[in-house]
């Protein structure tokens, strides 16, 4: 299995892509590179509000996905490392929930609940590696974009006018597949036989650390 933390960033395919290829910059503490990300974008969203243009919030959201994605290159070992995946946590919902303001007020309970379909993505990928001793499979979260594709494809939607519509799709269909593929895993793991050495103890690096 990956390393929890890494697991927890909740990488897609285009920040992979950007890992790899600025791999140089992921030898910066991590941490540090994730508050240099966020920075422009809760300030842009403090300042201007549902009142940014389209192109600004593209500008902040572009640099916050190139420079958090750029830290998916290398395993972070900066001793503030734990804090990544919730400030990853905390750009996505913000971003999602400022992407639907701008959009009007009919697209924030669209953005809400693409959230909650994600929160149970985010849920899953800490539980069940500690109560089933497996992770979520690659290509789920391949599926869902990760943090990084949920918020360019959030802008996409703005920028072409398919809000609240495309939030609601979104999220209809990342829950579907979200608590499919879990209940699937659960039945799979109930399948397993006491003593067949499929039960796994998880640890977080965290706590081996203490």
């Amino acid at each position: 299995m990956k390393p929890p933390l890494v697991l927890y960033r909740d990488d897609g395919p285009l920040a992979r892509a950007i890992g790899i290829a600025l791999r140089p910059l992921a030898r910066a503490p991590h941490s540090l590179l994730t508050v240099v990300a966020l920075l422009p974008m809760f300030v842009v969203l403090v300042l201007e509000g549902d009142g940014a243009s389209h192109a600004l919030v593209g500008a902040v959201l572009a640099w916050l996905v190139v420079v958090a994605g750029a830290a998916s290159g290398a395993q972070a070992t900066d001793s503030f490392r734990w804090v990544v995946a919730p400030l990853l946590r905390l750009a996505e919902y913000a971003g999602l929930l400022w992407l639907g303001a701008l959009a009007g007020e009919g697209a924030q309970p669209a953005a809400f609940a693409l959230i909650c379909a994600i929160a149970y993505h985010h849920y899953d990928l800490v539980y069940r590696p500690r109560n089933l001793g497996t992770e979520p499979p690659r290509w789920l979260g391949d599926l869902a974009l990760g943090w990084d594709g949920r918020l360019v494809l959030g802008y996409i939607l703005l920028v072409a006018g398919a809000l609240p519509a495309g939030f609601f799709i979104a999220a209809g269909l990342l829950a579907t597949a979200f608590a499919a593929e879990s209940v699937a895993g659960l039945r799979k793991f109930g399948r397993a036989r006491p003593g067949d050495g499929s039960a796994v103890t998880y640890e977080d690096e965290e706590d081996i650390g203490q």
